[in-house]
């Protein structure tokens, strides 16, 4: 909104003796305390008793939404649904004193026609006299609108108008200091909140992951905010059953997921896959029916618009086949040493949480021969742009894993983050990283 020159400041010589002295004791309330609850009980309180008026209000001032608001009122809050008032910073009489930056004297509010009558409607209160009073801080910006009600004896006089501009001075440090030291703190509880819950998140990844003989893993994710969208997993079976990493398996169960976004919210939907993946094969579950079973109930969860796609692959170590189910994840690709070539594997059914029916049993198979990988990168990967806002690709991916083919898969997998940095040349990612490779070696 528009700026207008601020209020003169008020000399304090032209106030009683008396009233300098209730203004000081004032101002070392409102020095004592940065609370902005306070601040406002303050405030309004002075307003009104060193007024002698039956009511207070402080309208802060949300540059925003343009608007003013408030949250403590004489009279107002004490029915439930009404301790809340917004309106735009332009109406009424406070938006007018929020204007102006302008003391206004309203002797009889119903005859102004600036008047918003519909708190008094809404509350059975009757305003006769208003002062509004803009707050303004020591750097001219607004702060806020102080609005009081009802001076006992008749309208409000210029001698109240000029105690209640010696108090709004002070009010408007008062409340600045408050609001501010307010939103660092819900900065700083926000902060924590998701530091707690990255923890959560990469805690729960698999940190030990199986070395079977004749095959090596690598897997990790890197989330673009402090919680990420993406998920995955490693899951060694023997004969059906989880077991440690580093016990002996005859499968392994490997998941990537992305939600849509990132952040908490797509955490959440990423998580959620990655425990039903886990509870279905606990209760020793086929893939083709944990995968069905987790569609509909991502169906049943996640708001519209919002789906994961997922990449579930279960990997029989003795024989090399590969048993994979892409839910709308990919490229997946599958780089065969004997032909120097790739395959990339299809996209077997749609991203779960879209489509509510039940998914129908489709997968791909393959064999593993040795020396073959199996490489799966989220999209935080291929669409990571370059200094000229290319994108790195499926052709740059395969270059890169035909050129390290002969590393094993945690080296290969430094070297394509190693890529990244160099492409993105050291910007933050913009969207979530996560990887799985997997190599037979035997």
């Amino acid at each position: 909104m528009a700026s207008p020159p601020s209020p003169s400041p008020v000399d304090m010589r032209d106030l009683p003796p008396d009233a300098v002295a209730k203004l000081l004791a004032v101002s070392r309330r409102l020095a004592e305390t940065a609370d902005l609850e306070q601040v406002l009980s303050t405030v309004i309180d002075a307003l009104r008793d060193l007024l002698s008026a039956e009511r207070a209000t402080v309208f802060e001032y949300d540059a925003g939404a343009d608007q003013l608001f408030t949250q403590v009122a004489h009279g107002i809050g004490d029915r439930e649904g009404q301790g809340i008032i917004r309106i735009p910073s332009s109406r009424g009489i406070a938006g007018a004193a929020a204007t102006s930056r302008q003391i206004i004297n309203i002797p009889d509010a119903y005859a102004d026609e600036r008047f918003n009558r519909e708190v008094d409607l809404r509350t059975g209160y009757r305003t006769r006299s208003i002062l509004a009073i803009p707050l303004v801080d020591h750097d001219g910006g607004l702060v806020g609108v102080a609005q009081v009600l009802n001076r006992e004896g008749g309208p409000f006089g210029p001698s109240d108008e000029q105690l209640a501009a010696g108090l709004a001075a002070q009010a408007a440090v008062a409340l600045r200091r408050g609001r501010l030291i307010e939103d660092r703190l819900a900065r700083e509880r926000m902060e924590r909140d998701l530091m707690a819950a990255r923890s959560i998140q990469q805690s729960s990844f698999p940190r030990d992951l199986p070395c079977p003989p004749g095959w090596q893993i690598a897997a990790a994710g890197e989330p673009a905010e402090q919680c990420g969208g993406d998920a995955f997993d490693v899951v060694p079976l023997r004969r059906g059953d989880i077991v440690e990493p580093d016990a002996e398996c005859d499968e392994m169960v490997l998941l990537v997921a992305d939600a849509t976004g990132h952040g908490i919210g797509s955490a959440l939907s990423a998580m959620q896959a990655r425990a039903m993946l886990r509870l279905g094969l606990r209760l020793r579950q086929p893939m083709d029916r944990i995968v069905s079973e987790c569609n509909r109930q991502l169906c049943q969860d996640l708001p519209m618009g919002r789906f994961v796609t997922a990449w579930f692959a279960r990997v029989h170590l003795h024989s090399g086949l590969v048993e994979s189910v892409a839910a709308g994840q990919g490229p997946v690709l599958h780089y065969r040493r004997a032909t120097d070539d790739f395959v990339t594997l299809p996209t077997d059914l749609p991203p779960m949480g879209v489509v509510p029916d039940d998914l129908p049993p489709e997968r791909t198979e393959i064999i593993l021969q040795p020396g073959d990988l199996l490489v799966a990168l989220t999209d935080g990967y291929f669409e990571s742009e370059g200094a000229g806002g290319e994108q790195w690709l499926q052709e740059r991916c395969e270059a890169l894993v035909r050129s390290h083919r002969d590393l094993d898969p945690r080296a290969l997998l430094d070297a394509c983050n190693a890529a990244m940095a160099e492409w993105c040349r050291g910007a933050p990612a913009a969207d979530d990283r996560t990887a799985i490779i997997l190599k037979r070696v035997g």
